[in-house]
């Protein structure tokens, strides 16, 4: 362990620090992953690319075997700092103690497709950062494949995004700045259905057929898929809705359409 980090205001906090902005985040290849989950998730499955672990006195005590452990067989960089550094280094109100800055890698396309995914999200035009953190959570969690972000779309990268994934950013690929209609084409090529995700569906999620290979496509939050795109895509599907609320937001309507395709696949024969 290196001697401990006192200055809030020293080059090296400044540094991390500034990976808070996008300019930062491409220019160096780096950003940085808050919290105890998101760091461990970082460490246990991209080993490879964590440069520096930050931790509190608390947080390397209570994180000791899981993540302070394994930090320090994937970086020689594993710094001890006051309450203060971590609180100026994290972009975060109440910082939970550790964080990590970690080299971006971005997996792209080409890769994905060879792999002859199953289930797929597409998200386009989506702006708010927890939506998609979430969005990505929730496909994690359903077993997708990949998640395909737009040019158009809030940065993958950026701290709150990072932070909403709890995680779930190191567990699939997350391809992005990909441009939408050219992406449809290609799913199209390699025999990915395409399902619009929209208000104005007239299948409902019930009726649609999802056993065969497809790729759910989101859309902005405040005014969803355009014509064009919802015309681009093979089916457009509605989540029905029961009650008396008026709609789900993207991340409601997101997870219950991946869940559904989930299940789907599971009642498949020989699905394994």
């Amino acid at each position: 362990m290196s001697q401990v980090l006192t200055n809030p205001r020293s080059d090296r906090v400044k540094a991390v620090r500034s990976l808070a902005k996008r300019s930062v985040r491409s220019r160096t290849g780096r950003f940085v992953v808050e919290g105890p989950q998101g760091v461990r998730e970082a460490v246990r499955f991209a080993p490879d690319r964590v440069v520096d672990v930050y931790a509190t006195a608390g947080a390397i005590s209570r994180y000791a075997s899981d993540i302070i452990g394994p930090a320090r067989a994937a970086t020689p960089y594993v710094h001890e700092c006051t309450d203060e550094v971590l609180a100026a280094m994290a972009d975060a109100e109440s910082p939970q103690g550790i964080i990590a800055v970690v080299e971006d890698v971005a997996p792209d396309l080409d890769t994905v497709l060879a792999a002859e995914p199953r289930l797929l999200v597409l998200l386009t035009h989506v702006r708010d950062p927890g939506n998609l953190g979430t969005v990505i959570r929730a496909a994690d969690a359903a077993g997708a494949d990949a998640v395909l972000v737009s040019a158009e779309s809030v940065d993958v990268t950026s701290p709150k995004v990072v932070r909403s994934t709890a995680g779930s950013l190191f567990h699939l690929p997350v391809v992005r700045d990909l441009p939408i209609e050219a992406t449809l084409q290609r799913l199209g090529d390699h025999g990915i259905r395409t399902l619009a995700a929209d208000g104005h569906g007239t299948d409902l999620l019930p009726d649609v057929d999802l056993t065969g290979r497809h790729c759910w496509v989101f859309g902005n939050e405040a005014w969803g898929l355009p014509e064009a795109l919802r015309n681009a895509c093979d089916q457009v599907v509605r989540v029905p809705i029961y009650g008396h609320a008026e709609s789900l937001n993207l991340a409601m309507a997101a997870t219950i359409c991946v869940y559904a395709s989930a299940s789907a696949e599971r009642a498949r024969p020989n699905s394994g």
